[in-house]
């Protein structure tokens, strides 16, 4: 674990090396490389929590929609999890949602996530539907997707 200061940086090709070696270890379904290489082109809100010993801490993706950011992967790395970091990241999102003038921030998450569920809930989230089989779960089973939203506005 740190608790030192982290810079928060723009997510770049040559970063997803060490973007994916968190990636495998935080998630059974990984994103994959190309998925960040798309959203990285598409324009996405793509940045990176770097510490000061130049380690990737942590990253987040998310999409502008009319009005409303969409959260797409934010994810701490499994060795730097339990120091605030995912709030530092939330935080970055909400300041770029305030500045464009959104109302609101979604997002998705799986109902057997129950740390990001807690996370979300302290960030005040509230569950708004469900998408059904949304997820894979492994051994062609699906796992439904709840929908979160909360409103842009000073986040704790």
């Amino acid at each position: 674990m740190t608790r030192a200061p982290a810079a928060l940086v723009p997510m770049t090709v040559p970063m997803l090396d060490a973007v994916m070696a968190i990636e495998v270890r935080a998630y059974p379904f990984p994103w994959s490389r190309g998925n960040f290489v798309d959203s990285i082109a598409a324009g996405c809100l793509t940045c990176c929590l770097v510490g000061h010993d130049g380690v990737l801490l942590g990253y987040l993706v998310a999409m502008a929609g009319f009005e409303e950011w969409h959260l797409l992967n934010v994810t701490v790395s499994p060795d730097h999890q339990g120091c605030g970091l995912a709030q530092r990241l939330l935080r970055a999102l909400e300041d770029h949602a305030r500045a464009s003038a959104a109302t609101w921030i979604w997002l998705e998450v799986r109902p057997s996530n129950g740390r990001a569920r807690a996370l979300y809930a302290r960030w005040g989230f509230e569950e708004v539907g469900v998408r059904r089989d949304y997820y894979p779960d492994g051994g062609g089973r699906r796992e439904d997707a709840l929908v979160l939203r909360c409103p842009v506005r000073g986040l704790p």
